[in-house]
Protein backbone atom coordinates (compact mmCIF):
# COMPACT_ATOMS: atom_id res chain seq x y z
CA UNK A 1 0.00 0.00 0.00
CA UNK A 2 1.46 3.49 -0.79
CA UNK A 3 0.55 6.60 1.60
CA UNK A 4 0.78 9.41 -0.06
CA UNK A 5 -0.53 13.01 -1.34
CA UNK A 6 -2.59 12.15 -4.90
CA UNK A 7 -3.53 15.11 -7.46
CA UNK A 8 -6.72 13.77 -9.02
CA UNK A 9 -9.33 15.32 -11.63
CA UNK A 10 -12.39 13.71 -11.81
CA UNK A 11 -14.41 10.31 -10.16
CA UNK A 12 -15.39 12.63 -7.04
CA UNK A 13 -16.96 9.73 -5.75
CA UNK A 14 -13.66 8.42 -5.17
CA UNK A 15 -12.03 11.30 -3.28
CA UNK A 16 -11.38 11.83 0.57
CA UNK A 17 -13.97 13.91 2.44
CA UNK A 18 -10.40 15.65 4.03
CA UNK A 19 -9.41 16.87 0.92
CA UNK A 20 -8.50 20.15 -0.56
CA UNK A 21 -9.87 21.69 -3.55
CA UNK A 22 -8.05 24.31 -5.90
CA UNK A 23 -8.29 25.74 -9.06
CA UNK A 24 -9.74 24.28 -12.35
CA UNK A 25 -11.51 21.48 -10.21
CA UNK A 26 -8.72 19.78 -9.22
CA UNK A 27 -8.66 18.23 -5.60
CA UNK A 28 -5.64 16.66 -3.45
CA UNK A 29 -5.94 14.45 -0.70
CA UNK A 30 -4.65 12.20 1.56
CA UNK A 31 -5.60 8.48 1.69
CA UNK A 32 -3.78 5.21 1.15
CA UNK A 33 -3.81 3.58 -1.86
CA UNK A 34 -3.42 0.13 -3.57
CA UNK A 35 -1.01 0.59 -6.76
CA UNK A 36 -4.34 -0.80 -8.39
CA UNK A 37 -6.01 2.32 -7.49
CA UNK A 38 -3.40 4.30 -8.26
CA UNK A 39 -3.75 4.08 -11.79
CA UNK A 40 -7.28 5.03 -11.98
CA UNK A 41 -8.10 6.58 -15.34
CA UNK A 42 -11.61 7.40 -14.88
CA UNK A 43 -12.65 5.47 -17.85
CA UNK A 44 -16.13 5.26 -16.43
CA UNK A 45 -16.41 8.14 -14.48
CA UNK A 46 -20.57 8.99 -13.96
CA UNK A 47 -21.83 5.27 -15.68
CA UNK A 48 -23.99 2.71 -14.07
CA UNK A 49 -22.31 -0.93 -14.11
CA UNK A 50 -24.05 -3.91 -13.37
CA UNK A 51 -22.57 -7.25 -12.55
CA UNK A 52 -23.82 -10.74 -12.33
CA UNK A 53 -21.97 -12.92 -9.76
CA UNK A 54 -19.94 -10.38 -8.31
CA UNK A 55 -19.87 -11.56 -4.95
CA UNK A 56 -16.40 -12.95 -5.58
CA UNK A 57 -14.01 -14.26 -7.89
CA UNK A 58 -13.85 -12.19 -10.94
CA UNK A 59 -17.65 -10.88 -10.64
CA UNK A 60 -16.09 -9.00 -7.34
CA UNK A 61 -12.69 -7.92 -9.02
CA UNK A 62 -14.78 -6.63 -11.95
CA UNK A 63 -17.41 -4.75 -9.72
CA UNK A 64 -14.06 -3.19 -7.80
CA UNK A 65 -12.87 -2.35 -11.26
CA UNK A 66 -15.96 -0.50 -12.54
CA UNK A 67 -15.99 1.28 -9.24
CA UNK A 68 -12.29 2.52 -9.35
CA UNK A 69 -12.82 3.52 -12.83
CA UNK A 70 -15.80 6.02 -11.51
CA UNK A 71 -18.91 4.05 -12.75
CA UNK A 72 -21.91 3.58 -10.01
CA UNK A 73 -22.45 -0.34 -9.56
CA UNK A 74 -25.27 -2.78 -9.24
CA UNK A 75 -23.56 -5.67 -7.44
CA UNK A 76 -25.61 -8.71 -7.76
CA UNK A 77 -25.61 -12.32 -7.02
CA UNK A 78 -27.70 -15.25 -5.48
CA UNK A 79 -25.75 -14.94 -2.60
CA UNK A 80 -26.68 -11.90 -0.37
CA UNK A 81 -24.14 -11.48 2.10
CA UNK A 82 -21.26 -12.02 -0.11
CA UNK A 83 -22.91 -9.38 -2.60
CA UNK A 84 -22.99 -7.26 0.66
CA UNK A 85 -19.60 -7.62 0.80
CA UNK A 86 -18.22 -6.55 -2.37
CA UNK A 87 -20.53 -3.42 -1.65
CA UNK A 88 -18.93 -2.91 1.70
CA UNK A 89 -15.64 -2.37 -0.48
CA UNK A 90 -16.78 -0.40 -2.57
CA UNK A 91 -18.89 1.90 -0.71
CA UNK A 92 -15.47 1.79 2.08
CA UNK A 93 -13.23 3.36 -0.78
CA UNK A 94 -15.60 6.11 -1.42
CA UNK A 95 -17.43 4.88 -4.26
CA UNK A 96 -21.85 4.08 -4.95
CA UNK A 97 -22.93 0.49 -5.12
CA UNK A 98 -26.21 -1.24 -4.45
CA UNK A 99 -26.43 -5.24 -3.91
CA UNK A 100 -28.96 -6.88 -5.33
CA UNK A 101 -29.76 -10.69 -4.46
CA UNK A 102 -30.87 -12.17 -8.24
CA UNK A 103 -31.06 -15.76 -9.20
CA UNK A 104 -30.17 -15.22 -12.78
CA UNK A 105 -32.05 -18.14 -14.12
CA UNK A 106 -35.54 -16.94 -12.40
CA UNK A 107 -37.21 -14.33 -14.88
CA UNK A 108 -39.14 -12.32 -11.83
CA UNK A 109 -35.60 -11.82 -10.00
CA UNK A 110 -33.64 -10.71 -13.66
CA UNK A 111 -36.35 -7.49 -14.06
CA UNK A 112 -36.28 -6.80 -10.50
CA UNK A 113 -32.44 -6.87 -10.48
CA UNK A 114 -32.49 -4.12 -13.66
CA UNK A 115 -36.03 -2.56 -11.56
CA UNK A 116 -33.74 -1.72 -8.87
CA UNK A 117 -31.05 -0.22 -11.29
CA UNK A 118 -32.95 2.00 -12.78
CA UNK A 119 -34.89 3.40 -9.17
CA UNK A 120 -31.42 3.64 -7.83
CA UNK A 121 -29.30 5.10 -10.82
CA UNK A 122 -31.81 5.92 -13.53
CA UNK A 123 -30.19 3.83 -16.21
CA UNK A 124 -27.89 1.25 -17.20
CA UNK A 125 -24.79 2.17 -19.48
CA UNK A 126 -22.57 -1.21 -19.13
CA UNK A 127 -23.05 -4.74 -17.49
CA UNK A 128 -20.82 -7.72 -17.37
CA UNK A 129 -22.80 -10.89 -17.20
CA UNK A 130 -20.24 -12.96 -15.09
CA UNK A 131 -23.01 -15.67 -13.17
CA UNK A 132 -21.94 -19.12 -13.89
CA UNK A 133 -21.21 -22.87 -12.29
CA UNK A 134 -19.16 -25.46 -13.67
CA UNK A 135 -20.95 -28.27 -12.69
CA UNK A 136 -20.02 -32.03 -12.20
CA UNK A 137 -17.07 -33.84 -14.03
CA UNK A 138 -18.60 -36.64 -16.05
CA UNK A 139 -18.53 -38.57 -19.48
CA UNK A 140 -21.49 -37.96 -21.84
CA UNK A 141 -23.08 -41.29 -20.83
CA UNK A 142 -22.83 -40.42 -17.25
CA UNK A 143 -23.72 -37.21 -17.32
CA UNK A 144 -27.03 -36.70 -14.92
CA UNK A 145 -29.71 -34.91 -16.97
CA UNK A 146 -30.32 -32.04 -14.18
CA UNK A 147 -27.07 -31.74 -13.74
CA UNK A 148 -26.76 -30.63 -17.65
CA UNK A 149 -29.70 -28.63 -17.12
CA UNK A 150 -28.44 -26.59 -14.14
CA UNK A 151 -25.49 -25.81 -15.79
CA UNK A 152 -27.27 -24.48 -19.14
CA UNK A 153 -30.02 -22.59 -16.99
CA UNK A 154 -27.16 -20.48 -15.36
CA UNK A 155 -24.55 -20.21 -17.80
CA UNK A 156 -26.68 -20.06 -21.06
CA UNK A 157 -30.42 -19.04 -20.25
CA UNK A 158 -29.37 -16.87 -17.14
CA UNK A 159 -26.94 -14.52 -19.79
CA UNK A 160 -30.14 -14.26 -22.49
CA UNK A 161 -32.29 -12.94 -19.30
CA UNK A 162 -30.26 -10.62 -18.34
CA UNK A 163 -29.32 -9.57 -21.97
CA UNK A 164 -33.08 -9.48 -22.64
CA UNK A 165 -33.93 -7.11 -20.07
CA UNK A 166 -30.26 -5.24 -19.98
CA UNK A 167 -31.61 -4.60 -23.50
CA UNK A 168 -34.43 -2.79 -23.06
CA UNK A 169 -32.71 -0.28 -20.22
CA UNK A 170 -29.63 0.69 -22.43
CA UNK A 171 -32.40 0.79 -25.38
CA UNK A 172 -34.04 4.18 -23.40
CA UNK A 173 -30.39 5.68 -23.83
CA UNK A 174 -29.58 4.58 -27.14
CA UNK A 175 -26.32 3.26 -26.08
CA UNK A 176 -25.01 0.64 -23.44
CA UNK A 177 -22.36 -2.10 -23.56
CA UNK A 178 -22.70 -5.21 -22.32
CA UNK A 179 -19.81 -7.94 -21.78
CA UNK A 180 -20.73 -11.76 -20.94
CA UNK A 181 -18.29 -14.33 -19.79
CA UNK A 182 -17.29 -16.52 -22.16
CA UNK A 183 -14.52 -19.30 -21.35
CA UNK A 184 -11.08 -20.67 -23.52
CA UNK A 185 -13.34 -23.54 -24.28
CA UNK A 186 -15.38 -21.03 -25.86
CA UNK A 187 -13.89 -22.56 -28.79
CA UNK A 188 -12.12 -25.44 -27.71
CA UNK A 189 -13.51 -29.21 -26.60
CA UNK A 190 -13.08 -30.53 -23.29
CA UNK A 191 -13.16 -33.92 -21.83
CA UNK A 192 -16.17 -34.95 -18.82
CA UNK A 193 -17.14 -30.79 -19.17
CA UNK A 194 -19.81 -31.38 -21.83
CA UNK A 195 -22.51 -29.05 -20.02
CA UNK A 196 -19.88 -26.29 -19.40
CA UNK A 197 -18.22 -26.02 -22.67
CA UNK A 198 -21.41 -26.66 -24.46
CA UNK A 199 -22.85 -23.12 -22.21
CA UNK A 200 -19.76 -21.65 -22.96
CA UNK A 201 -19.86 -22.40 -26.56
CA UNK A 202 -23.37 -21.69 -26.76
CA UNK A 203 -22.55 -17.81 -25.17
CA UNK A 204 -20.48 -16.82 -27.98
CA UNK A 205 -23.32 -17.71 -30.66
CA UNK A 206 -25.69 -15.21 -28.14
CA UNK A 207 -22.95 -12.70 -28.15
CA UNK A 208 -22.44 -12.46 -31.62
CA UNK A 209 -26.29 -12.63 -32.21
CA UNK A 210 -26.89 -9.46 -30.30
CA UNK A 211 -23.98 -7.40 -31.50
CA UNK A 212 -25.38 -8.24 -35.13
CA UNK A 213 -29.32 -7.45 -33.84
CA UNK A 214 -28.81 -4.32 -32.08
CA UNK A 215 -25.56 -2.37 -33.32
CA UNK A 216 -27.21 0.18 -35.43
CA UNK A 217 -29.00 1.30 -32.45
CA UNK A 218 -26.01 2.09 -30.21
CA UNK A 219 -25.70 -0.81 -28.20
CA UNK A 220 -22.23 -3.44 -28.52
CA UNK A 221 -21.73 -6.90 -27.10
CA UNK A 222 -18.53 -8.50 -26.39
CA UNK A 223 -17.09 -11.67 -24.56
CA UNK A 224 -14.33 -12.25 -22.16
CA UNK A 225 -13.04 -15.54 -22.74
CA UNK A 226 -10.24 -16.04 -20.08
CA UNK A 227 -8.23 -19.63 -19.31
CA UNK A 228 -8.02 -20.91 -15.75
CA UNK A 229 -8.35 -17.99 -13.00
CA UNK A 230 -7.76 -18.19 -9.40
CA UNK A 231 -11.37 -17.72 -8.15
CA UNK A 232 -13.53 -19.91 -5.48
CA UNK A 233 -14.49 -22.09 -8.88
CA UNK A 234 -10.54 -22.92 -9.12
CA UNK A 235 -10.69 -24.19 -5.56
CA UNK A 236 -14.00 -26.18 -6.03
CA UNK A 237 -11.75 -27.99 -8.97
CA UNK A 238 -8.87 -28.56 -7.41
CA UNK A 239 -10.06 -29.28 -3.86
CA UNK A 240 -7.71 -26.21 -3.25
CA UNK A 241 -4.25 -27.65 -3.65
CA UNK A 242 -1.80 -24.87 -5.60
CA UNK A 243 0.24 -28.14 -6.99
CA UNK A 244 -2.77 -29.39 -9.27
CA UNK A 245 -3.93 -25.79 -9.46
CA UNK A 246 -0.33 -25.09 -11.18
CA UNK A 247 -0.04 -28.61 -12.49
CA UNK A 248 -2.93 -27.16 -15.18
CA UNK A 249 -0.87 -24.43 -16.70
CA UNK A 250 1.75 -26.54 -17.67
CA UNK A 251 0.40 -26.45 -21.43
CA UNK A 252 0.35 -22.73 -21.29
CA UNK A 253 2.96 -20.66 -23.09
CA UNK A 254 2.45 -17.98 -19.98
CA UNK A 255 3.12 -20.83 -17.27
CA UNK A 256 0.91 -19.11 -14.52
CA UNK A 257 -2.88 -18.97 -13.18
CA UNK A 258 -4.32 -15.54 -14.65
CA UNK A 259 -5.76 -13.76 -11.70
CA UNK A 260 -9.87 -12.53 -11.62
CA UNK A 261 -8.54 -8.45 -11.04
CA UNK A 262 -6.71 -9.42 -15.04
CA UNK A 263 -9.92 -10.27 -16.35
CA UNK A 264 -11.47 -7.71 -14.76
CA UNK A 265 -9.41 -4.93 -16.70
CA UNK A 266 -10.27 -6.90 -19.88
CA UNK A 267 -13.84 -6.22 -18.87
CA UNK A 268 -13.49 -2.42 -17.77
CA UNK A 269 -11.59 -1.88 -21.28
CA UNK A 270 -14.34 -3.56 -23.44
CA UNK A 271 -16.84 -1.53 -21.60
CA UNK A 272 -15.18 1.88 -22.36
CA UNK A 273 -14.81 4.44 -25.21
CA UNK A 274 -12.01 2.79 -25.68
CA UNK A 275 -13.29 -0.40 -27.63
CA UNK A 276 -16.17 1.90 -29.07
CA UNK A 277 -15.65 -0.27 -32.41
CA UNK A 278 -15.15 -3.26 -30.74
CA UNK A 279 -18.53 -5.32 -31.48
CA UNK A 280 -19.03 -9.00 -31.39
CA UNK A 281 -15.77 -9.89 -30.15
CA UNK A 282 -14.63 -12.80 -28.01
CA UNK A 283 -11.65 -11.66 -26.26
CA UNK A 284 -9.14 -14.70 -25.37
CA UNK A 285 -7.74 -14.39 -22.42
CA UNK A 286 -5.71 -17.57 -22.01
CA UNK A 287 -1.79 -16.78 -22.60
CA UNK A 288 -1.68 -17.90 -26.16
CA UNK A 289 -3.12 -21.55 -25.31
CA UNK A 290 -5.85 -21.39 -28.00
CA UNK A 291 -3.13 -20.28 -30.92
CA UNK A 292 -0.86 -23.32 -30.12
Amino acid sequence: MIDNEIIVQGCPQNNSKSGVSHPNGIRTFHRTFSPTELTMSCRLKDKVAMVTGAGSGIGRATALAYAREGAKVVVADINSPSAQETVNRIQGAGGAAIGVRCDVTNAQDVRALIDHTLDAFGRLDCAYNNAGIEGPMFSIDAYDEDAFDQVIAVNLKGIWLCMKHEVRAMLQSGRGVVVNAGSVVSTLGQPKMAAYVASKHAVLGLTRSAALEYADRGLRFNAVCPAIVATPMLDRFTGGDEKIAQSLTINYPIKRILRAEEVAEAVVWLSSDATSYLNGHALMLDGGFSIQ
